[in-house]
């Protein structure tokens, strides 16, 4: 009995059943690398500002200002509440979102979720039922592209240097037009 681990001993018994003992040792340890479970933020939590992490995230609380997790995942869990703009590699969406949506891989809308806002992804998905209203763009490279920051900062410095050609036509000059021809 204690002689199983010493050379030039029988194992024809062991051995098979010590196969199966790595079988059910190796699913945990990948699980337990897996099962790194994702941060949750609970039902009772409420953010205002920015969330960033290296973590995936659950979010069963509310959320408001942006969430950035670069490399991971952020699933918004059936009674979570976001209100932000949220950057993430996959984007599972179960509850509400008010905000655009930026996913590297992909962006899964589940049927129990409302979601308003624009979504940039590679891959979306919008379940059957799920309420929707936004724009969807579905760019190879849209995920990879996202902004640092939201979309509104880099808008209205644009929109202004846009207006300035615009506002510039010569008003002056049509009065003096009038009146050369109201003189003839």
């Amino acid at each position: 009995m204690f002689e199983i681990g010493k050379k030039g001993a029988p194992d024809p018994g062991p051995r098979p059943e010590s196969s199966p003992a790595r079988t059910e040792s190796s699913p945990p340890r990948s699980s337990s690398a897996m099962s790194r479970e994702a941060a949750v933020i609970g039902p009772s939590i409420h953010i205002d500002g920015d969330v960033r992490g290296e973590e995936d995230l659950l979010i069963e609380g509310e959320v408001s200002g942006t969430v950035q997790l670069k490399n991971n995942s952020l699933t918004i869990g059936p009674n979570g509440k976001v209100h932000a703009d949220v950057y993430a590699q996959s984007i599972n969406v179960d509850g509400h979102l008010e905000g655009d949506c930026y996913g590297s891989e992909r962006v899964n809308i589940r049927k129990s979720a409302t979601v308003r806002g624009n979504i940039v992804s590679p891959r979306v998905s919008l379940e059957d039922g799920a309420k929707f209203k936004g724009a969807i763009e579905m760019d190879p490279q849209a995920g990879q592209n996202r902004p640092a920051q939201p979309r509104s900062a880099p808008q209205p410095q644009a929109q202004p240097q846009a207006a300035k050609p615009v506002a510039q036509p010569p008003k002056p000059e049509a009065p003096a037009v009038v009146k050369t021809g109201a003189a003839s």
